[in-house]
């Protein structure tokens, strides 16, 4: 088992970046793909960005060139550095772990059997 806490979300205007963490225990950190995944208000959950075991990152098109997935093994630690927030960027954002050497594509939520609850991000115009 993993378990995931976030924390870093808030209210921002647009413009203004935010840093996003994820604490993860319960298993060898440095073992585990880790990403994160929001869900927009009114809209379906979508990829954001994921980052292997072995430093490989994968970001959504919104997301290349805005914002930064990357991991510190010593602190168990995940974080999204997100720059240029927009109005559209609003959403509650989970941080996922996949702990299976293999696992799917980073890109499918069904990749990631363990989930945090969840941090809320609002961008004001």
């Amino acid at each position: 088992q993993v378990q995931l806490a976030e924390s870093g979300g808030g209210l921002v205007q647009a413009g203004d970046s935010l840093r996003l963490s994820c604490a993860a225990s319960g298993h060898t950190f440095s073992y585990i793909s880790m990403a994160w995944f929001r869900r927009p208000p009114g809209r379906d959950r979508e990829f954001v960005a994921a980052i292997s075991w072995s430093g490989n990152t994968y970001y959504a098109e919104f997301a290349k060139g805005r914002w930064t997935i990357s991991r510190d093994n010593a602190k168990n630690t995940a974080y999204l550095r997100m720059n240029a927030l927009q109005p559209e960027d609003t959403a509650v954002y989970h941080c996922v772990a996949d702990d299976r050497p293999g696992g799917g594509s980073y890109y499918f939520s069904s990749t990631y059997p363990f989930w945090g609850q969840g941090t809320q991000v609002t961008v004001s115009s």
